[in-house]
């Protein structure tokens, strides 16, 4: 706010808010905090446009519902503030030229545009492990590439000078195998479940051999490589923290119910993907056995999956 000396309007863009009460948490904190941080500074409160957005196919219908909640809830904000809904792919231009002064994005840039291409020699895995051939971490990594710098790009257009992006997504740790995913990796336990399935006749082979999740989990150094080339923001900051999905250190008795709450959580994010190859049919067969798989490996400590934060000033 001090590099932009005090706006008196100022845009802020969620990008891939999803729906429900989660939806307004960022919103209410960066509310929330403009509110006194001017304060501090004694200045008259800007004017805040929250665009929330997300793909079409998202339920914008409760989102809206709840727009009484959230303001009854910051009630005493002096802010003014308008909430609107943004429909459309964040790799495509969703604002106006130089209009955006925040931009913020909570675990959507690990999903890719697309599935990449190449991932034929990839059997019977939805995603990478240390069984899969080099070529599958190169399509990986070009599609990351292609749509993360899209992405910067798009936003670069959209943002004004000095304003900041804050983004969070699944990353991991580096290591010298590329390949190298831990044991208790989500998509590879969602490939061992699917395996199962295999054996027990409910799912072909084939059917499964042609599935695969347009996700990719870069490191921190690739993050940075891509910024620096495309060019139109300066990196912050760049943490990686922990990511788990709550069930670490869990000890026995508690297993099962952390392998259960993992297989939700995993549910919820793929389910309509798993859908439209599968059906319907083997979703709730898929992940009782994502749970068991999950309790198994509750216990587990070496993880490389990471959350990694990204903090970027517009040059």
């Amino acid at each position: 706010m001090m590099d932009l000396k005090f706006p008196k309007y100022i845009k802020v863009a969620d990008l891939g808010c999803s729906s429900g009460q989660n939806t307004f948490l960022t919103m209410s904190e960066i509310i929330n905090t403009i509110n006194v941080f001017y304060q501090k500074w004694n200045q008259n409160p800007p004017e805040i446009d929250c665009c929330l957005n997300d793909l079409p196919n998202n339920d914008f219908n409760t989102t809206f519902k709840l727009i009484n909640s959230f303001k009854e809830k910051n009630s005493t904000s002096k802010v003014p503030y308008f909430v609107s809904g943004v429909p459309g792919s964040f790799y495509s231009r969703l604002f106006p030229r130089k209009s955006l002064y925040l931009v913020h994005s909570s675990y959507g840039l690990h999903w890719l545009s697309k599935v990449p291409e190449g991932l034929e020699k990839n059997k019977m895995i939805v995603y990478i492990t240390a069984s899969s051939p080099l070529s599958a971490y190169k399509a990986y990594l070009k599609q990351f590439q292609r749509d993360f710098t899209t992405f910067l790009k798009l936003r670069s257009e959209e943002m004004v000078s000095n304003g900041r992006m804050v983004l969070t997504f699944i990353g991991r740790n580096n290591m010298d195998n590329p390949l190298h995913r831990d044991c208790c990796h989500f998509w590879t336990l969602l490939s061992k479940s699917l395996h199962d399935l295999v054996i027990e006749g409910l799912v072909s082979a084939s059917k499964v051999d042609s599935f695969y999740m347009p996700f990719y989990d870069p490191s921190k150094e690739e993050v940075e490589n891509i910024v620096r080339n495309e060019g139109s923001f300066e990196i912050k900051d760049l943490e990686a923290h922990e990511y788990d999905l709550g069930h670490c250190n869990q000890d026995g008795s508690k297993r099962s119910k952390s392998g259960q709450n993992e297989a939700n959580y995993i549910r919820a994010v793929s389910e309509p993907l798993l859908v439209a190859h599968f059906g319907n049919a083997i979703i709730n067969i898929l992940f009782s056995k994502f749970a068991h798989h999950a309790s198994q490996h509750a216990g587990c400590r070496n993880k490389t999956t990471v959350s990694l934060v990204v903090s970027l000033t517009r040059k």
